[in-house]
């Protein structure tokens, strides 16, 4: 008889919510703690249990899982005071689905072991739709044992998982993701606004190459959202630049050039200035925008010069 595991999911964000929500509709038992309550309040009358900190989830369930912003919220809720290391007990298996630094994953693993906790390091990719939808793709570090257990749990998020390597491999892959991520929301916006002030209708542009070498994700998904003004997130430019400082930080540890992304890390690092950290990464074509003194809205020229 296949072992039902409890699980424990902390950080009920845009996409912890619908990662939580997925597994809970996949029929296993769900604990959850959020800073905010009103996600908490949703799942628990969908039939989610709630608890009031990371240690007390970790007492209650075989996995925890933490979906958080960045490196030293995980370390905190892993390591810290009422934390899940303080919930440690044996078997349970530590989950992280944030986007961390691949030595602070590296670092937590090696704590956690020494306590008998068994931890992976798992981030998604896919967006808010993938969150909702569970089609993420998962990137897994970690011991294999550990992932063979949870990984029915794991098919109820996502419908690629991949094995990596050992601790802190899965941030790493997060990590190159974000180099592509950036990569194509930066081009996209280049040629986008490259297309409109050189005289081309940028939407049959658009239509003209998103069936041949150029063709991505990014290119059949995002330019009828930016066509129509639409820059709601998606995934917010505030955590594709933390991804991207994460990046390069990384690069610097190992002496890794990375020109090109030094430079798309600077452009979101400017749509934090232009206040557009809560936009969408594809939005990264405002900062375009403003240095090619256009405005991609049709019938709106007033920028145009």
């Amino acid at each position: 008889m296949t072992e039902k595991l409890t699980i424990g999911y902390i950080g009920l964000g845009l996409m912890g919510k619908s990662i939580a929500r997925n597994i809970l509709k996949a029929g296993f038992p769900l604990v959850v703690h959020n800073r905010s309550r009103t996600a908490v309040n949703e799942l628990l009358a969908e039939g989610a249990r709630a608890a009031s900190t990371p240690h007390e989830v970790a007492t209650q369930v075989d996995v925890v899982f933490t979906n958080l912003p960045d490196s030293p919220d995980v370390e905190l809720v892993a390591l810290g005071s009422d934390g899940i290391i303080e919930g440690a007990h044996p078997g349970l298996v530590f989950i992280d689905n944030s986007t961390i630094k691949p030595a602070t994953a590296r670092y937590i693993a090696d704590v956690m072991g020494k306590k008998g906790v068994q931890c992976l390091d798992a981030p998604v990719s896919g967006g808010d739709i993938g969150a909702r939808n569970a089609t993420l793709a998962i990137m897994v570090g970690g011991p294999a044992e550990a992932l063979e257990r949870v990984l029915p749990v794991l098919k109820a998020m996502g419908k690629t998982i991949t094995h990596v390597g050992e601790a802190g491999a899965g941030q790493i892959a997060k990590a190159a993701n974000q180099i592509m991520v950036a990569a194509q929301m930066v081009a996209m916006g280049e040629l986008i606004i490259f297309a409109k002030k050189a005289g081309a209708d940028p939407q049959k542009v658009v239509e003209a190459i998103r069936s041949g070498a150029a063709q991505c994700w990014t290119l059949d998904v995002k330019p009828p959202r930016l066509f129509t003004g639409n820059r709601t997130p998606g995934f917010k430019a505030y955590m594709q630049a933390k991804d991207l400082a994460i990046v390069m930080e990384t690069a610097r540890q190992y002496g890794i050039p990375l020109p090109s992304t030094a430079v798309d890390a600077q452009l979101y690092n400017a749509m934090l200035e232009m206040g557009m950290s809560d936009q969408d990464n594809s939005a990264v074509i405002g900062v375009l925008e403003v240095l090619a003194g256009t405005s991609l809205l049709e019938g709106d020229t007033s920028q145009d010069r």
